[in-house]
């Protein structure tokens, strides 16, 4: 791991210095308005006494995704959270400019999460993402970016790395999700070029749009906790989840007829080849078709939108390794208690949830 004292930079934050032991409230300029007005992102930059890892922990790279920014606040108001060694960046919300618009992207249409590294010289989102990446990325030693689904989407809480990188697998695993996705992730987003330049980065994915979800909230803050402890900036060890699944192939289930989805699972519900997913109706009930599982898997995400067209995403499903024992799996899982449990019982409330068979309301 790379000290934060191995640079003659390490005091210098955007014209600003902080010294170990000490914590600044900063801004990162990125920009100007049509107005020439400012653009800055607000960060807080937290040194640890004795010298180790540089670790960043940002949030809201898309600008309607504030899960993230909920966890990273409740850690910046967690006065019991003592840095011992290196230095730790937490930023709130990363794409400012969309933050502010309540949307998903820059004012100029673009994606920030698809133009990293970006240039200098480039368009509005790129010239961002370039200043992003130079100045916080290119810093860092391990990042953590905090994400949720998609608009109408909800996800269980989920990492996605890069497991061909064997630091990344190591964060991945010490984060405590149930499940790790494996992938580069997109061309041009932050963590795959991160990992690029030599700072491996994970994300977590968990929630919805628009909201701070109290439980979403917790289990970000928990697995950023066990990063600190796993890289020994705090004191302690990372907890372990009781079970861990790596998915190394997703597939979308799409709508076969248009109409009003009946859910027959919930986010996260380990299922088996062929259950039923969900049933489409008319909006007078009569029923059109039945979605199956095309393999034994678990519920990754989910439409939180029950009105649906032929071909648009209902289910997004992790498929289980061959080998895995689909009931020593749910054994494992019946025996939750805390956090995990609460999580579970928590997305079950976002969706109406009845029985296949007996049409009758679980939740």
């Amino acid at each position: 791991m790379t000290s934060d004292q191995n640079t003659a930079t390490a005091d210098e934050w955007f014209g600003q210095r902080v010294l170990p032991g000490e914590a600044h409230d900063l801004e990162l300029p990125v920009g100007e308005t049509f107005s020439s007005s400012g653009i800055h992102i607000p960060i807080h930059v937290r040194r640890g006494p004795d010298p180790g890892p540089t670790l960043f922990v940002t949030a809201a790279l898309h600008g309607d995704e504030i899960n993230g920014s909920g966890a990273v606040r409740e850690l910046l108001q967690d006065s019991g959270l003592i840095l011992e060694k290196g230095t730790l960046i937490l930023v709130p919300v990363l794409n400012i400019l969309a933050f502010e618009r309540h949307s998903r992207y820059m004012p100029d249409r673009r994606d920030l999460n698809r133009c990293f590294p970006g240039s200098s010289e480039g368009s509005l989102a790129s010239r961002m993402a370039n200043r992003i990446f130079n100045e916080i990325v290119r810093r860092a030693d391990f990042g953590i970016d905090l994400h949720t689904a998609a608009v109408r989407r909800t996800n269980y809480p989920n990492v996605r790395a890069d497991l061909s990188l064997p630091e990344v697998r190591r964060l991945a695993t010490a984060f405590g999700s149930e499940i790790i996705i494996n992938g580069k992730g997109p061309d041009k987003a932050l963590r795959r070029e991160a990992c690029k330049a030599g700072c491996p980065t994970i994300i977590m994915e968990g929630g919805e749009v628009w909201k701070v979800e109290p439980s979403i909230l917790d289990v970000a803050c928990h697995g950023v906790r066990n990063i600190l402890r796993f890289l020994g900036m705090t004191h302690g060890t990372a907890r372990k989840p009781g079970v861990q699944f790596i998915i190394e192939t997703t597939k979308w289930i799409r709508a076969e007829n248009g109409g009003f989805i009946q859910f027959h699972v919930q986010p996260g519900e380990i299922v088996d080849k062929d259950q039923p997913l969900a049933t489409n109706t008319t909006l007078l009930g009569e029923r059109l078709g039945t979605l199956v599982a095309p393999f034994n898997g678990i519920i990754i995400g989910m439409t939180s939108l029950p009105a649906v067209a032929p071909g648009e995403p209902v289910f997004h499903l992790g498929e289980l390794p061959a080998d895995a024992s689909m009931e020593r799996l749910r054994d494992q899982r019946s025996g939750r208690r805390g956090l995990t449990q609460r999580l579970a019982d928590d997305l079950a409330t976002n969706v109406h949830v009845v029985d296949h068979e007996a049409g009758e309301a679980e939740t």
